[in-house]
């Protein structure tokens, strides 16, 4: 760094411009005013660097010595600003042209041939402004830095073991657990693998979105622990304890996020607290319904949870999908019309409210063609057809697809024209999981400071999980007769892109940024 600013100094004189070093910087250390140390600032002779300065303008080259420097520390040479230091490395070398850079900007390499070193120079000290300090020291065992490291960790492990065992079970080769048969498989899906998917995504974004701490360490351990506990007490007989640790997640969730909201009094992101909230409510009142203390359908609480994770999903994506696309895809502009996000989030808060008063029929239909019309409206404003050649958002486009498609479905369930099953997993297969292993990828590679680009092992999961809900929605449609065969091999597609996420990113997510910064 040192011989850097030398060169530099040797370009401006060629150009006519002010030399670096004045001549109070070049007088001897004796002669020079002493001063008290500012705040910080080393108090002995380790905060002085030795410079050899070349006197040949041609040949600017320089030697700087001493003891590692950390990176962007910053220095003075007589009274001059501040400048970069290279972190840990002693530069020999030399170059022809250098130009000028800012206080936290790395310096131009600096080619192996060139000019050829000074014969002669001038010596002059450097203060250090700030003390030589070791970098923050981040633990090798990182996965419980941040929230969505744990939880992604759990969800992918989860989907890939859990769709597996109810296609098992499915087939009549598993006993039943306490929930049911296909209640078992539907709470599982909704309140084990994609609530931990939403906890996970809330407590890494509410962090960026209040500048508040989120849950780490210990706490963030609990709260897996209490989501590792609901998974195991649905397989045993003890029903109570099943709701209650079940319902308590979701609780715990939501005062984990609100502390960090409200103490930042983020006013747009409230609602994320009221949504956890009632997906506390909704898997609450399945156990209830279950241990029959409440005279209701156990499917209604899990009805108004699939809208309540279709309206998280409405939100996000019409958030991030349109700027992902605007800042990753050359030649794409997205559009946002104003009335027509108003009316895909407003379509889907009328959908839950007319699924918890259980309407049904021709006002249903004309409800959900109608949803279906402005999503798929909102979603070709996108652009989608842009995005081909770049995975990490061309997933996210084909997975919202499907919600349109899911819309469409229940439509047509609602006028008998197709299966209800098939709306219900074109929403939770197709739509919920094509949205999360796009959003587990790219948010596992930006915050653990590697490059937003999915390789050969992310679009094979894409590709997986995808096909795994062509299958399964349009499997039985076409052809009734092999509905346990597409549900076998749809969950075998589903395991496989979940399992090799989870194999995939176990280092990812377990171990520190790349960068070394925290979380």
């Amino acid at each position: 760094s040192m011989s850097l600013l030398l060169l530099w100094d040797g370009w401006n004189k060629h150009n006519g411009r002010p030399s670096l070093f004045t001549p109070a910087a070049l007088k001897a250390p004796e002669a020079q005013p002493k001063t008290a140390p500012a705040s910080g600032s080393l108090p002995n002779a380790s905060a002085r660097r030795v410079v050899t300065a070349p006197s040949s303008r041609s040949a600017a080259c320089a030697t700087f010595s001493g003891r590692r420097l950390r990176r962007s520390t910053p220095f003075s040479i007589g009274t001059r600003g501040p400048t970069w230091c290279r972190t840990g490395v002693h530069w020999r070398g030399c170059c022809s042209t250098i130009a000028r850079r800012g206080p936290h900007e790395a310096p131009p390499s600096i080619p192996r041939n060139g000019c050829q070193p000074a014969t002669s120079g001038v010596t002059t000290f450097v203060r250090l402004d700030t003390p030589l300090q070791p970098l923050a020291t981040v633990p090798a065992f990182a996965l419980w830095q941040l929230g969505f490291r744990p939880f992604f960790l759990l969800a992918s492990s989860f989907a890939a073991v859990s769709a597996l065992a109810w296609a098992l079970q499915y087939a009549g080769a598993l006993g039943h657990a306490y929930l049911q048969g296909p209640m078992w498989h539907a709470h599982e899906m909704l309140f084990g693998f994609a609530l931990a998917v939403v906890v996970g995504f809330l407590l890494t974004a509410g962090r960026n979105w209040s500048n508040q701490p989120t849950p780490t360490g210990m706490p963030l351990a609990a709260m897996a622990l209490l989501w590792v506990a609901g998974r195991v007490l649905v397989l045993t007989p003890f029903g109570w304890a099943a709701a209650i640790v079940n319902a308590a997640f979701p609780l715990t969730a939501a005062i984990a996020l609100a502390i960090p909201l409200l103490a930042a009094r983020n006013r747009r992101n409230y609602f994320f607290v009221g949504l956890l909230l009632a997906m506390s409510a909704a898997t609450l009142s399945v156990h209830l319904a279950e241990l029959g203390v409440l005279r209701m359908p156990a499917w209604i609480g899990i009805r108004l949870a699939l809208d309540i994770v279709l309206f998280i999903m409405a939100v996000m994506a019409g958030r991030v999908i349109p700027m992902f696309t605007g800042n990753g895809v050359p030649g794409a502009s997205p559009k946002r019309h104003p009335a027509l996000e108003k009316a895909a989030l407003g379509s889907v808060l009328l959908l839950l409210a007319a699924d918890a008063l259980q309407a049904h029929g021709t006002l249903l239909a004309a409800l959900t063609a109608f949803c279906a019309a402005v999503h798929f409206s909102r979603w070709l404003l996108w652009q989608p057809w842009k995005t081909t050649r770049v995975p990490l958002v061309w997933v996210l486009h084909a997975a919202y697809l499907w919600i349109p498609v899911h819309l469409a479905l229940r439509c047509l369930a609602e006028l008998d024209l197709a299966a209800p099953s098939a709306a219900t997993h074109a929403l939770t297969a197709g739509a919920v999981g094509g949205l999360v292993i796009g959003m587990m990828t790219r948010t596992a590679k930006g915050h653990t400071g590697r490059p937003l680009r999915a390789d050969r092992a992310d679009v094979t999961s894409y590709l997986l999980i995808l096909a795994g809900a062509v299958v399964r929605v349009f499997g039985p449609l076409v052809m009734p007769t092999l509905t346990v065969p597409s549900v076998v091999a749809s969950a075998a597609l589903w395991s496989a892109g979940f399992g090799l996420f989870a194999v995939r990113y176990w280092p990812v997510l377990t171990r520190a940024r790349l960068d070394g910064k925290p979380g």
